[in-house]
């Protein structure tokens, strides 16, 4: 069975500053604590595909690879998957954003499956992916509130 995760926060910001910040991916290394870089590879209308590398982990491995993400700001989602899907037989992401006035309500589904030579399996992906899912969203939480709060 592929792994699955489904988180949620509730960010205290409007949806359009939540959007706007969340899809500024050559922002996304201030904005996420595991990105390095971002470099755009190509840019067609709503659909980007890019390079993510991420800081060297416990073991100074850097990982690094191509996804493409396609926004669709009237439907407030993006779809994304990765094409070099490395340890993945396939990611696919979708984030999802709900407007709630003076709030808005960000949600990541990510759907996944890891290649049998991982190392690691499905459900400790799906582990680790829950985990820092938990960690980036707070981390853009704050971010985002705080400059709502400068703009305010």
């Amino acid at each position: 069975m592929p792994g699955h995760t489904d988180n949620t926060i509730l960010i205290n910001a409007p949806v359009d500053l939540v959007w706007d910040m969340t899809n500024d991916l050559e922002q996304w290394p201030q904005l996420f604590s595991e990105y390095a870089s971002v470099d755009v590879i190509d840019r067609q209308g709503q659909r980007v595909k890019f390079r993510l590398t991420m800081h060297p982990d416990e073991n100074g491995q850097v990982w690094s690879w191509v996804s493409e993400r396609e926004t669709d700001r009237d439907a407030l989602s993006v779809r994304a998957r990765r094409v070099e899907p490395g340890p993945f037989e396939f990611m696919e992401i979708r984030w999802e954003y709900e407007d709630l006035a003076q709030a808005t309500r960000m949600r990541w589904v990510q759907d996944f499956a890891m290649k049998p030579t991982a190392p690691v399996d499905d459900l400790q992906m799906t582990d680790m992916i829950n985990q820092n899912s938990k960690v980036q969203m707070e981390l853009i939480r704050a971010k985002v509130e705080h400059r709502a709060g400068a703009a305010g």
